[in-house]
């Protein structure tokens, strides 16, 4: 009987040898990759069993999104984009898949915030010194505010499935406000293309995370404290993510100041004038990172409670609206926002 007890119990400790050693190996080890794309830095933590090495997987990324910027990019004179903008009144373009995809998001983004986000307001940007051309720091003349008005909204685009594009009117595309957020979905898709589903992918402070991270936990990030006087390290809030993005939009880092008056670099697509709603970040959970980069851009844009009556009309979908009052800051949460927070 003695004899039988060790057997047994030294088959249970084998066992959990065996179990735990196993349970670890299966959960792989943790990578980080990190690179610049787009005008900024990208960083990418994964937890894989494969035996690839990082130099493979870097190359992988770096050529994602390389093919990402040659579509989307403003700044490339080949691109995709720029090739649509110099394009006549009402010629068809034939565009990729990827141009496609971002276009569609982006024609649902402009109708369910009734304009809030559009992606033709360029020249008001530049108008107002924050776009491609040089800073003036001051108020346009209201005349030049109409004549770039005029050239604006994303109505004036035409969509022909499956991947066809032309201009009903002279505007000019810009999808800067969403194409951060369309990278890190492409690089996420990237990963899961290849069995890897324990990520988390940070573009510019965009995010996307799916499964857990090396503690087995479910990867918690941070949103940055809005305000200029504080360090970007700084967090207000820490959100734990799963298979979700997440997306920040501020007007505190990207403005002028003119005879005591701030003025911020988003635009109110209806008004021509940068947003004067005291509302000084907004950030968005949701299923995708280039639907979440373009709502909380709009979320700057919109009146706090419609803003928050869309998010809580939306499905999977989440929303943290921060307004300065005074020298304090109020928060607007939608209404499960919470569920997500790291307490």
């Amino acid at each position: 009987m003695k004899l039988l007890k060790i057997i047994i119990f030294y088959l249970f400790f084998s066992f959990l040898i065996f179990h735990s050693t196993g349970l670890a190996s299966s959960l792989g080890r943790q990578h980080t990759i990190s690179g610049k794309t787009m005008g900024t830095f990208y960083t990418i933590k994964f937890i894989s069993t494969q035996k690839e090495p990082l130099s493979l997987w870097k190359l992988r990324v770096d050529t994602r999104l390389k093919e990402v910027n040659k579509k989307l990019s403003m700044y490339d004179t080949k691109s995709e984009l720029s090739l649509f903008n110099r394009q006549k009144i009402g010629e068809s373009m034939n565009i990729s898949s990827d141009f496609s995809a971002i276009l569609l998001t982006a024609k649902k983004l402009y109708r369910m915030t009734d304009g809030s986000w559009d992606g033709t307001v360029k020249p008001l940007v530049d108008l107002w010194g924050f776009g491609t051309k040089k800073r003036v720091n001051q108020i346009p003349e209201a005349d030049k505010i109409t004549l770039a008005l005029s050239k604006t909204g994303f109505e004036h685009i035409g969509i022909k499935k499956p991947h066809g594009i032309y201009k009903k009117a002279d505007i000019t595309l810009d999808l800067g406000s969403i194409a951060k957020g369309y990278g890190v979905d492409a690089i996420a898709s990237l990963f899961t293309s290849f069995g890897i589903h324990d990520i988390l992918v940070e573009i510019g402070g965009e995010l996307y995370a799916s499964g857990k991270n090396k503690k087995g936990e479910y990867w918690s990030v941070g949103i940055s404290r809005p305000d200029k006087l504080f360090a970007s390290q700084d967090l207000y809030k820490v959100v734990r993510l799963n298979n979700q993005a997440l997306a920040t939009s501020g007007n505190y880092r990207n403005f002028f100041e003119l005879n005591g008056k701030t003025f911020s670099h988003i635009i109110d697509p209806k008004t021509g004038f940068p947003v004067d709603n005291q509302i000084v970040s907004a950030s968005v959970i949701s299923k995708d990172c280039t639907f979440a980069d373009g709502l909380a851009t709009a979320l700057m844009v919109m009146d706090v409670q419609k803003g928050i009556s869309l998010v809580n009309s939306l499905e999977n979908t989440e929303c943290l609206i921060i307004r300065k009052k005074d020298q304090n800051m109020v928060s607007h949460a939608s209404e499960n926002f919470d569920d997500f927070v790291v307490k």
